[in-house]
Parts: C-alpha cells; structure tokens; sequence
C-alpha cells in the first residue's frame, strides 16, 4: 500500500509521519531527492527475499522530482505494479492534483493550516482591528507559538517583496504569481521602511518573551503589535 503524507502544517504532518515510521522495526529511510530505481528496487526485493518485512520511508520525493523525468516514471510505475510492499511518503507541501494522482490505490493524508490563518494574516494592515479579533480566533485552532512564526514569515515575505526587497530567498522563488501580487499590494499598506521596523519589533519580542525579560505574554504582545500597526 502506498500512504502519501503531505500538507502545508509541516508540524503535524512530520509528527503523523515519525509517529507512523516507529511502529516498524528497522524501516528502511530515503531521501527523496537522491533515491533512484536501482536503489528502490534492490531494497524492496532484497527484502522480499529475506523478510516479510517491506517498510520503506521516502522524503520529499513527488514534490521535488521533475514527473517527466525517466526516474520518477520507473519509480512509479514500480511501486503501482506492486501491492505487497508498505511505502509512505512524506512531503514537506500539499500535493498537487495530478503528483497525488500519479500513483494509484493510494491513501492520502493531509495536513493543511486552517483557512482562518491565512484569512488573519491577509488581513494585516495598518488600522485594521479586525486582525486582533481575527488572531483570538485563531488561537482556537493553533498555539500562539506556531501563529507568532507565520507572522513573522508573512512580513519576511512582505518585506522580500518590496520594490527593493530581496527576490532570492527560497519562499519568494516558490511563491504562484497570484501569491506574489497578493503579498505585493499587502506590503504597499505599509512601506519598506515600516515592514523594516516590524521585522525588527519581532526580534525583540521573541527574544523577551523568550528569556522572561518582559511581564507581556507573547499573545498580549501579538495583541500590541497589531493595534500599533
């Protein structure tokens, strides 16, 4: 059988994934960005020779391997072909429509942040108060720890950006164009050198919070922050 973990909550996917690997002894771990076919089929056969034992882990592999490429052909065809061998996949993002429907007879386990957090963090703006009300509702759903790190992720991006702003981190180069504009007409609410001050008031906010040199809790913090924008 072939389970496919995957979905933005990398939190919980990756715990569903290590929680699913350690009920099997001595399971067999791959990169999925380095296995190839000679590789997969020597570890699954060999097995099948010596044990009824068939667990095989790979990371990281539908997302990151080109689909049109003869490899990730080989491997797939392979792994449909044969129903004996218990193969879970975890990756690092949601799937695709079409990479999840390469494979066939597959159980799909997804792992997705609930849609308020990206309705909060759309709605970030200066003198929108909508977003604090937005942000204890959230705290339903997600810890205060988790929403603080997407904050902060939103105005690097939001930062990234900016007509001056780096294009060259890793989150902009994997950003859809829809995504992009998106961020682009959010940061243009603020300025460059206003996203600057806030990326900074992040640090310092960890690093209090963090070390116990402030009596605000991070949520009375985030709570500040908003209002202040």
């Amino acid at each position: 059988m072939i389970t496919i973990i995957h979905g933005s909550d990398i939190t919980k996917s990756r715990t569903f994934y290590i929680d699913t690997r350690q009920k099997f002894e001595n399971p067999d771990i791959f990169d999925g960005e380095k296995i190839d076919y000679d590789t997969l089929f020597q570890t699954l056969e060999g097995n099948s020779l010596f044990t009824n034992q068939r667990h095989v882990f790979i990371e990281n592999f539908i997302s990151k391997t080109k689909s049109n490429s003869n490899e990730f052909k080989q491997i797939v065809e392979y792994l449909n072909s044969n129903k004996d061998f218990e193969i879970v996949f975890w990756e690092d993002k949601e799937l695709t429509k079409g990479q999840a429907a390469a494979f066939k007879n597959v159980s799909l386990q997804l792992f997705n942040y609930p849609q308020i957090l990206f309705t909060f963090l759309d709605s970030i703006k200066p003198n929108n108060i909508s977003s604090v009300k937005l942000f204890h509702d959230l705290q339903n759903t997600m810890e205060t720890e988790l929403i603080f790190y997407m904050l902060v992720r939103q105005f690097r991006l939001l930062l990234a950006v900016t007509s001056t702003g780096s294009q060259n981190i890793d989150e902009t180069k994997r950003l859809a164009t829809w995504q992009s504009s998106k961020l682009k007409s959010q940061a243009q609410y603020f300025g460059e050198e206003k996203l600057i001050k806030a990326y900074k008031r992040f640090y310092k906010m960890d690093y209090e919070t963090k070390y116990g040199l402030t009596s605000l809790s991070l949520t009375s913090a985030i709570d500040i922050f908003l209002i202040d924008l």
